[in-house]
């Protein structure tokens, strides 16, 4: 028997026929669960939840997606949408190649390079989109948005910021009390978007 892999036989099973794993050590901040949200409500579910059946129960394990799934339980237009149905690809393993493979989906996923995602805000910021837009379809803050400006150096990409102004240091000797030269800060003001 040739092998295939799960994922070309995913079926639809009732989301109260899913349940989590009790070993699963990843966690999704508040942020990056509510992107996933935009991300499932956008585009759909685009990757099945891995589980393993366990035929005792009639249950479905989660092994890999349980962030996808707590999408589905806590947000009742994406139940309704998709009919209460999840995605699944099952895998029938023991525990404890489960669990591996639990860590190995978690491990996979790294982390964005910080010079590929500085050249991305600046493709989109070139493409008309603005720190707002940026800030809703790619999960970041403005901070964030801020110093990945900042990492590619181009004035462009501040092209709109407002800048407020900074008081010019008096040269020794000076009177304190006469007012000074006004110099523009390098520093954006909240007004900037």
């Amino acid at each position: 028997m040739t092998f295939q892999s799960p994922v070309y036989g995913v079926i639809a099973v009732p989301i109260e026929k899913v349940k989590p794993n009790t070993y699963n050590p990843n966690s999704v901040a508040p942020p990056e669960l509510e992107l996933l949200y935009d991300s499932i409500k956008e585009d759909g579910y685009t990757m099945p939840i891995v589980c393993y059946h366990d035929e005792e129960t009639d249950e479905y394990v989660i092994v890999d997606g349980f962030h996808r799934y707590r999408v589905m339980l806590e947000h009742p237009d994406i139940r309704e949408r998709e009919g209460g149905l999840l995605p699944v690809s099952v895998i029938d393993k023991p525990i404890d190649c489960r669990m591996a493979s639990t860590i190995r989906h978690n491990r996979a996923r790294g982390s964005h390079s910080v010079d590929l995602m500085s050249n991305i805000v600046a493709d989109l910021h070139e493409l008309g989109r603005s720190d707002a837009w940026i800030s809703k379809h790619l999960g970041m803050d403005r901070d964030e948005i801020l110093r990945l400006k900042q990492i590619t150096g181009l004035a462009a990409l501040f092209r709109e910021a407002d800048f407020g102004e900074a008081w010019e240091p008096q040269e020794e000797g000076a009177d304190a009390s006469a007012p000074s030269g006004r110099i523009a800060s390098a520093r954006p003001t909240a007004a900037a978007s």
